[in-house]
């Protein structure tokens, strides 16, 4: 018999064709495990009928310019020290980072915007603005103290003084009419003196005049003549002495509808067929939120809320709202079924790694606390710290009475009663899938900050330098 002994050219072929034969099957093993999470996350998607969010529905250009001089006018506040723009900035993720508001008679923008003599935190959290103009909303407010009807009207805390959907046809519209009604965040109080030292004539009307407030403030507007232009090219068919309130108000919502509408995340390149955009860990999140963990109960639909109010035991902070002081009931205040107390609408998710402080008071400052309150409300509420979750100004306002505790645990929603017991990994997964949220157009909003203004009074605060990297995403 003869023996053929390998060469050691024979051996290193042999020894490649091994490696080329591993190597493929490790890389179909991978592209297996790729195209299963790809599959069970496009049922999942089917199954909740989870689409991506169309465009803003199309604005002329001279109501959106209209809406940008606006949102960023201080003209608008009682004392001539705050814009839409201060608790809603473009460089703050369209909020203002803060856990609760400074409103009027505050000092500075961002984290470390300081309140006023003889002022306080407005009560609740300003949300992000992000896609606000979908047609799907049909509230606004923590509370859903205005929503719209399946008729196309509009409920809002005016009853009747608000004027019709001819002009106001959406509830983003319609929201722009009361943020500056408000006394803590644009209003300012009876008595108040504007930065020139003028008496505040705004803030002398009764709270329930929505109409005299108003109609106080468009006399201010169009005693600009730049803005007397503006609002003929925007409103052409409309004689001056018929622009009202209402006006203005379209033109904020038609403009935070064009300017932070934000369709280009990760999960939105993946909605659209990109099987690529999404990491691994995003899609076992994914599969997650949508599957054990529970989080599409609420966080459903294409803008990632029901738009339902729910108790989800968060601590109650902050100055609280009207009689309850220091209490906030949420949509309780709005229904006065005891049942409803505590509740608040569910937040949608858009960009939301970049959009804390969490839940209607900022309690939380990370995602990961927001996923571990979620998962155990009740352990979350009667441990939490508040030297580790709130600025020093906030802790003292926490409130911790055990009655309080008990009673809130008592309603919970249903849907968090059942402790939730994820993993270390399992709740990375959830932040990745949510990280996945965010579109990088947002780092990127300071373009649409106009110079200057036509009332002339100033446009920029001071943005705290160490905060922007947060938002752009930078070390």
């Amino acid at each position: 018999m003869v023996h053929i002994i390998p060469s050691r050219g024979t051996h290193l072929i042999l020894i490649a064709l091994l490696l080329v034969s591993v190597l493929g099957i490790t890389t179909v093993a991978s592209v297996r495990g790729q195209n299963t999470l790809d599959a069970q996350l496009q049922e999942a998607i089917a199954t909740h009928g989870i689409t991506a969010l169309a465009p803003a529905p199309a604005s002329s250009a001279a109501q959106i310019e209209l809406g940008r001089l606006l949102f960023f006018d201080k003209l608008l506040s009682g004392n001539r020290d705050i814009a839409c723009a201060t608790c809603h900035h473009p460089t703050l993720a369209s909020g203002d980072g803060l856990c609760l508001p400074v409103g009027t008679g505050g000092v500075g923008l961002g984290p470390d915007r300081k309140i006023g003599h003889e002022h306080r935190f407005v009560p609740r959290n300003a949300p992000e603005i992000f896609n606000r103009g979908d047609p799907l909303w049909t509230s606004q407010f923590w509370d859903s103290r205005m929503t719209r009807q399946p008729d196309g009207s509009i409920n809002s805390p005016a009853g009747a003084q608000l004027p019709g959907v001819d002009v106001l046809d959406t509830v983003l519209t319609a929201q722009a009419m009361f943020p500056v009604t408000s006394r803590d965040e644009m209003r300012g109080k009876a008595g108040d003196v504007d930065i020139y030292g003028q008496p505040n004539e705004i803030a002398l009307l009764d709270d329930t005049d929505f109409s005299g407030i108003w109609q106080a403030l468009m006399t201010r507007v169009l005693a600009v003549p730049a803005y007397v232009d503006r609002f003929a090219l925007a409103y052409p068919d409309v004689p001056v002495e018929e622009l009202g309130f209402e006006h203005a108000a379209r033109a904020i919502g038609v403009f935070e509808a064009d300017a932070f509408t934000l369709l280009d995340s990760p999960w939105d390149r993946y909605l659209r067929g990109d099987m690529g955009a999404l990491s691994d860990d995003a899609k076992r999140g994914a599969l997650l939120f949508y599957g054990d963990a529970g989080c599409v109960s609420c966080h459903s639909g294409p803008l990632m809320t029901d738009q339902q109010h729910h108790n989800i035991a968060v601590p109650q902070l902050g100055p609280g709202k009207g009689a309850e002081s220091p209490l906030d009931y949420g949509h309780g205040r709005e229904t006065g079924v005891e049942s409803d107390y505590f509740t608040f609408r569910t937040p949608p998710l858009r960009n939301v790694s970049v959009t804390g402080p969490y839940m209607h008071n900022g309690a939380y400052h990370s995602l990961e606390a927001v996923i571990e309150h979620h998962g155990d409300p009740a352990t979350a509420l009667q441990t939490f710290d508040v030297d580790q979750h709130l600025p020093t100004a906030l802790r003292d306002t926490c409130q911790d009475d055990p009655a309080l505790i008990a009673t809130m645990l008592s309603n919970v929603d249903p849907l968090l009663q059942e402790p939730l017991d994820l993993s270390a990994q399992q709740v990375a997964d959830l932040v990745a899938f949510l990280e996945a949220l965010t579109d990088p157009a947002v780092a990127d909003l300071e373009q649409m900050i106009p110079a200057t203004v036509p009332s002339g009074l100033p446009v920029q605060d001071t943005v705290e330098w160490f905060y922007l990297p947060l938002i752009r995403g930078r070390p």
